[in-house]
């Protein structure tokens, strides 16, 4: 009876051994020094002081360093364009992105837009980066984009938080316009955005 029970016990731990070792050596793999911000102007922080944009504020949550490679106006195509520059070449562990609200504003079609979004995400991870996506949802205007970010989390295996202005838009005290937040705003995303990588730090 021992001796079958050490035999059908056996397979069990060593498959849970195996998980472990492979869960562990996953999160091993991610390499790199930094984390960048990476995006338009959410990143950069359009509406709020430069010291209260969320890279800055997720930067004292966190205690370290965060740089902030946001540029406002920025579209997917723009963003592939400066990506070598500004993350790849900047040794990247976490990179939190926040694209697609450009292209949704100016008309991009949506399988452009993502086909860019996706291409930067896999050179992000092919650097041993984890990335963060922070997705854009916007009510009556969305164009199927919300679904976009989620087949895109799914297919690279990205973190997403799928609607990374859930609660501010329409809120004037969290917002400086009908598009950026205000530092307050910033102050949100930052928490979010920290919640996301927190394990990874």
């Amino acid at each position: 009876m021992q001796t079958f029970l050490l035999r059908s016990i056996l397979p069990i731990l060593l498959c849970f051994f195996l998980f472990t070792a492979c869960g562990q050596s996953e999160q091993l793999a991610i390499r790199g020094q930094n984390i960048i911000c990476f995006g338009d102007s959410l990143t950069f922080g359009t509406g709020a002081p430069h010291d209260k944009s969320y890279p800055a504020q997720l930067s004292v949550a966190i205690g370290r360093p965060v740089i902030n490679a946001g540029i406002p106006g920025d579209t997917t195509a723009r963003a592939l364009q400066r990506l070598n520059q500004d993350v790849l070449s900047q040794s990247p562990r976490i990179v939190l992105i926040t694209l697609g609200g450009n292209d949704l504003k100016n008309g991009v079609d949506k399988k452009t837009a993502f086909k860019n979004l996706t291409e930067i995400v896999k050179a992000i991870q092919a650097e041993g980066a984890l990335v963060v996506i922070g997705g854009i949802k916007l009510l009556f205007w969305d164009r199927g984009y919300d679904e976009e970010y989620a087949k895109l989390a799914e297919k690279t295996g990205a973190i997403l938080i799928p609607d990374i202005l859930s609660g501010l838009m329409g809120n004037e005290q969290l917002m400086s316009d009908t598009i950026h937040p205000n530092a307050a705003g910033y102050e949100i995303m930052a928490r979010r955005f920290h919640k996301a990588i927190k394990s990874y730090l």
